[in-house]
Formats: C-alpha cells, structure tokens, sequence
C-alpha cells in the first residue's frame, strides 16, 4: 500500500487536470449546497489543485449507486480517454454492500478498471473507503476488508497511489455521517480532500485530518431511538425497496460534471 509513498520526480511537476471516477462518495453526497446540488472532497480538491495551477481542468463522472459493473462501463473509457494527469478510482463498494455478491467478479472488475485507466494518466488514485462504526455495516466489513486488500494489491502492480480512509479514526466517528448513515457530511467531505491532497504530495493543510473530533455527550435513549426510526423511515426503507426491485438511486442521472473543462466553483 502506497499511502505515503514518493512521487517520482516527474510527478512533481504541478498537475493540470483531474477526473474522478466513482459512486455516490465520489459524487459528494451529503455535502450539499444551497442550490440542492452536492460538492464532496472531489470537487474540494479540484478547487485546491485550481488556485496552484492556472487553467486546472476537472471532471467528475462519477454517480449515485453505481455498481462496479457500471463504472467499468459507463466511466472508466470516457475517463481514459480524457487524458488527464490525475484520475481517482472508488468503486466496488455499492457491490459489498449488496446481499448477493460475488467478490471473484468484484475483484475482476476493478482490475480491469485499473489496467485501463493507470497508463492514461500520470497519476492513478485509489482508495480504502472510511467505515462507519456500527452493526449494520459490521456484517460487511470482511467483503469490504477484502476489497481493499485487493485494492493495495492492485496499486502496487500498477503504481497507483492508496489514500487509506478505512484506517482514518476520525472518519469512523458517526458525528462525520449523515443522517442516512452512509454518506458523509461536509466535515467527512473536507477530511476525505485533505488526505488526497496529502498523498498527491502536497504540504498539509491540516495535519491533524486523522484526528477524532472533540468528545460530546452522547444522545439520550430517546433522542438515539427517535433518529433509528427516521433513519429506517426515510432511508433503510427506500433502500431496501431499491434492492428488492434492481433500481438505483442513480437511474437516468447523468454525471455531473462530464466534460473536462477549466475548474469553476459552482456554489
């Protein structure tokens, strides 16, 4: 695993150009903006990478619920083809999270993704997805350990770099989720930014990102149980019907930021 790895010294010419390729995390979900749209550490990063190097370009193709399948398919040849300097991959975790999941086909699947789009540019990014504590994602954690297992044995055939997420304490602390208990909130968002700035070889701009927020008073048994059933209410139900009947949150959504186009804020 590459988290703290060297740049060559050809890497450390400033880079122009970023794509992200990926799912909901990679979108930026819950870190909304005032105009209902999501930002996320990929955009957060872009507008970092934007204020070092005039004429920074960004893409972002990534999508709500997509599967590894999906991302192979419908993002990782546009990405390719985009020339870009930096590409970030995550995927594959929708798939963990799935009741039926065969990790053979996982495995396959982004390594395939892989072998397309790290000779497409300077620099491929992979991840260690951050994990919330919790029982629901507990029954998951193996499926999810031996993704990442084949994800740093992938960037290490590859040359790609790993930020680890998983192994972040800060990033398991609910307080950085959502209400929906799966997405993180601006604050994860912002944390998540800080970590690939970092491993892209930049100086910390926060040092302490691993670092556990403050310790508040826990919520009282009411307070826990009246966010348990509007968690089950507005998003486990939902969920689950989404599973029972193969939609996906992300049906019919278009990336939302597909071409490759000078960075410009849009919030």
């Amino acid at each position: 695993m590459q988290t703290n790895a060297t740049l060559p010294q050809h890497q450390n010419l400033p880079f122009s150009s970023l794509v992200a390729v990926g799912d909901s995390f990679t979108e930026g979900m819950s870190d909304l903006l005032p105009d209902g749209s999501y930002r996320g550490w990929a955009d957060l990063l872009a507008a970092r990478m934007a204020a070092r190097t005039p004429g920074f370009r960004y893409a972002n193709l990534a999508v709500r619920g997509k599967l590894i399948q999906q991302i192979v398919d419908e993002q990782v040849d546009v990405a390719a083809a985009m020339g870009a300097d930096v590409i970030t991959l995550v995927g594959g975790l929708n798939d963990t999270l799935r009741p039926k999941c065969d990790m053979g086909r996982v495995r396959g699947l982004l390594e395939e993704a892989v072998e397309r789009l790290a000779p497409a540019c300077r620099q491929l990014v992979l991840m260690r997805s951050p994990g919330r504590q919790g029982p629901v994602l507990d029954r998951f954690r193996p499926r999810m350990e031996e993704l990442f297992a084949c994800i740093d044995e992938l960037a290490a055939r590859h040359g790609a770099l790993v930020v680890d997420l998983y192994g972040a304490p800060s990033l398991g602390d609910p307080r950085l989720w959502d209400v929906d208990r799966l997405h993180l909130t601006a604050e994860g968002h912002r944390r998540v930014a800080e970590a690939v700035w970092q491993v892209l070889g930049h100086d910390a701009e926060d040092p302490h990102w691993r670092t556990p927020i403050a310790a508040t008073p826990p919520p009282n048994w009411t307070a826990r149980r009246t966010a348990d059933v509007r968690f089950a209410r507005q998003h486990l139900l939902p969920w689950i019907g989404r599973r029972l009947t193969g939609r996906s949150s992300g049906d019919g959504r278009p990336p939302k930021r597909p071409e490759l186009l000078p960075y410009e804020e849009t919030a």
